[in-house]
């Protein structure tokens, strides 16, 4: 399967300057308007690893939505999550403020928005939608659509224990540099796993939280 990744023209690292204005410019034109819910998933684990996708199509669908937090700051960053070590999915693992998307919500944005409450108690008058990413296909089955909202610095957090350990913020700038992002492998389940990984400061993002990141500068800046 082709990679969109490898295909796109990418900016070189010392060419790209994110500042917020430029940032919000693109994310303005660049961003999808509207969630895809039904399409065809042009991103997910499969695209690094092909075998992958006839797992899913195997299972039932399932919906959910992160939020991308993009804070607004004279160098903007993204606000990201240690998920709690408690966790049966995922635990210790860094990721976006999201979850499934719940019957009583009523949409992707809406489900984002609670969840990033429910999280790290990010209140949702902080956070104005830019638009969406295209929906990214996990190797669990999770439909997920990534949301990209521009938060105002003044905001504040009460992480809940029992599923984040920690909250932090990565320079938008160094999450946009192609230079910073990697392709890693690993076996799982008799299968070569490849997917995207990014390391800030020994922490080490990767698995759908790394194919989102690269999926937003793909469409921002790729």
């Amino acid at each position: 399967m082709p990679d969109p990744a490898a295909s796109a023209t990418e900016i070189p690292a010392s060419e790209i300057l994110v500042t917020l204005d430029d940032f919000l410019a693109r994310a303005r034109t660049r961003l999808l308007a509207a969630p895809d819910l039904t399409g065809e998933p042009p991103r997910g684990d499969h695209e690094l690893t092909p075998e992958f996708r006839g797992m899913v199509d195997a299972l039932a669908a399932r919906t959910a939505a992160v939020l991308i937090p993009v804070i607004a700051r004279p160098r903007p960053t993204v606000l990201l999550t240690l998920r709690s070590s408690h966790l049966p999915d995922h635990a210790g693992q860094i990721a976006f403020p999201g979850g499934k998307i719940d019957p009583q919500d009523t949409g992707p944005l809406d489900a984002a928005l609670r969840e990033a409450e429910e999280e790290v108690g990010l209140g949702r008058g902080f956070v104005a939608p830019l638009g969406y990413l295209d929906a990214y296909l996990s190797r669990t089955g999770f439909r997920i659509v990534p949301v990209v909202g521009l938060v105002q610095p003044d905001f504040g957090l009460t992480l809940n224990p029992g599923e984040v350990d920690e909250a932090f913020e990565v320079p938008l700038d160094f999450l946009m540099s192609p230079a910073n992002h990697q392709r890693e492998s690993r076996e799982w389940l008799g299968l070569m796993r490849s997917f995207h990984a990014i390391t800030y400061e020994k922490r080490r993002i990767w698995g759908i939280t790394g194919g989102i990141l690269r999926s937003l500068y793909d469409r921002i800046y790729g």
